[in-house]
């Protein structure tokens, strides 16, 4: 079965071909506001970068969505969830520091026109349990309650790399961004017998002994919310049996190889990122789900982390689809047939050719893990297809994209304004305005002549 993914480029040269009107263009294309009837709550889900982070999408892109969402009669809000303390300075595990960050990112309801909610409440554990008999590893997901509960969902994607999804697209938007608290440590293998850390990780406390300046079993005692690990004379203890795989020491330990993570803890994520990201269309209703991805600043990781490295590739486009499966693949597609970015990881790691499997390299976490686990499951799950239409939209025209307060040509709305208020001194040096030479050698200033 083949599925239709819509598709503009990336390059800008006017209003009508600004990434905001193309953005505008393919969600029409696609279909998307069909989906919306008058008072229907639309969740429109995103991301809203990490503390520090530079590479999340801007929200400009979020607040267009809600101002076309609002014209169809619609109730948007936009969203994101709580993490997991996935790291060591982590800024978005609680409400009340998600909320801090994000408004610090540019996203609270003043600049986005209508509300950001924190998806899955306070502690990450207001969610909707959903059964999946169909999925490859998870047979339950747990959805963010205010998710679950829309009427229609917009995925709002920034597509680029993941240190552990290797991708990080639409799938992962819904399959990791979607889900509770509750719900990532199911995602990431918590508590798993083979693929959690208690089963697919080894530890190394040998290496300890340079690691953090010779106190790095106190460091990863701090680091752990579960009071699994303890310091102990020259060595540590870790309940390894009970670990939820919360990922807070993952960075430290594998860098410093104390902690030793082997891929089928990440191949089995991936896997579950997709039944995830099925059971979140399935909370909110099949046929209801709709997927946007801007495939713009493709960073090798997420917007997850406290940083934000330079792109891998050049910008790729803007996409919309019905099917989260196809719209990741052909992203995945325009990334490997681009040539990349001299400078970046991908010239770190030899892919810089046209051809070239980029992401898979690029992984700090997940080195030659395929960058296709997502798309391969969610066939087999009946999530989408990897096979694909991409068709190009054609761009629109400028006065449908013109400032929408008053979207008059200037002429009209400022002829009188200017009249009353001249901003250009015409009374001043015989109509001229301003004091200045009437001629200079512009020859002595261009070193290009």
């Amino acid at each position: 079965m083949t599925s239709t993914v819509y598709y503009m480029n990336a390059r800008s040269a006017s209003l009508e071909t600004g990434l905001v009107p193309k953005l505008l263009a393919v969600f029409d294309a696609a279909g998307f506001d069909k989906l919306i009837k008058p008072k229907d709550v639309v969740a429109i889900k995103t991301h809203c970068g990490e503390w520090n982070n530079t590479g999340y999408l801007r929200p400009v892109y979020a607040r267009a969505l809600a101002d076309r969402v609002k014209s169809l009669g619609g109730r948007p809000f936009v969203c994101d969830t709580t993490t997991l303390p996935y790291s060591p300075y982590a800024s978005r595990v609680t409400e009340l520091d998600f909320l801090t960050t994000a408004e610090r990112n540019g996203f609270s309801p003043a600049v986005l026109g209508c509300p950001f909610i924190c998806a899955d409440g306070f502690m990450g554990t207001d969610d909707y349990r959903v059964d999946l008999p169909e999925g490859y590893i998870l047979k339950e997901a747990y959805i963010a309650t205010a998710i679950a509960a829309a009427d229609v969902l917009i995925t709002l994607t920034h597509f680029k790399g993941h240190m552990m999804g290797v991708i990080g697209g639409a799938i992962k938007n819904l399959g990791i961004g979607a889900q509770s608290k509750r719900g990532k440590f199911n995602v990431h293998m918590g508590g798993h017998p083979r693929y959690g850390f208690s089963g697919s990780a080894t530890l190394h406390p040998e290496k300890l002994a340079g690691f953090n300046g010779g106190n790095g079993g106190k460091w990863l005692e701090d680091l752990c919310p579960f009071g699994l690990v303890h310091v102990m004379d020259k060595s540590i203890e870790w309940d390894q049996e009970h670990c939820p795989t919360c990922r807070a020491c993952m960075g430290p330990m594998t860098s410093s190889g104390v902690l030793e993570v082997h891929n089928a803890n990440q191949e089995a994520a991936n896997a579950a990122i997709a039944d995830a990201c099925l059971g979140a269309i399935k909370a909110v209703g099949k046929g209801k789900v709709a997927f946007i991805n801007l495939a713009l600043d493709l960073t090798p990781g997420c917007d997850c982390q406290g940083f934000s490295d330079m792109p891998i590739v050049p910008n790729l486009g803007v996409f919309a689809s019905y099917d989260p499966v196809a719209i990741d693949k052909a992203c995945i597609d325009k990334a490997t047939s681009a040539i990349g970015i001299s400078g970046s990881t991908a010239g770190d790691k030899g892919v810089l050719h046209a051809g070239e499997r980029k992401f898979e390299a690029c992984s700090s976490r997940a080195p030659g893990v395929s960058e296709e686990i997502q798309l391969a499951t969610g066939e087999i799950i009946g999530l989408g297809s990897r096979q694909y239409e991409l068709v190009e939209v054609a761009q629109g025209k400028a006065e449908d994209f013109a400032f929408s307060p008053d979207s008059r040509p200037v002429g009209l709305r400022f002829r009188e304004k200017f009249a009353k208020f001249s901003p250009f001194p015409y009374d001043r040096h015989d109509g001229k305005g301003f004091l200045r030479k009437d001629e200079v050698d512009l020859d002595r200033v261009n070193p290009g002549r």
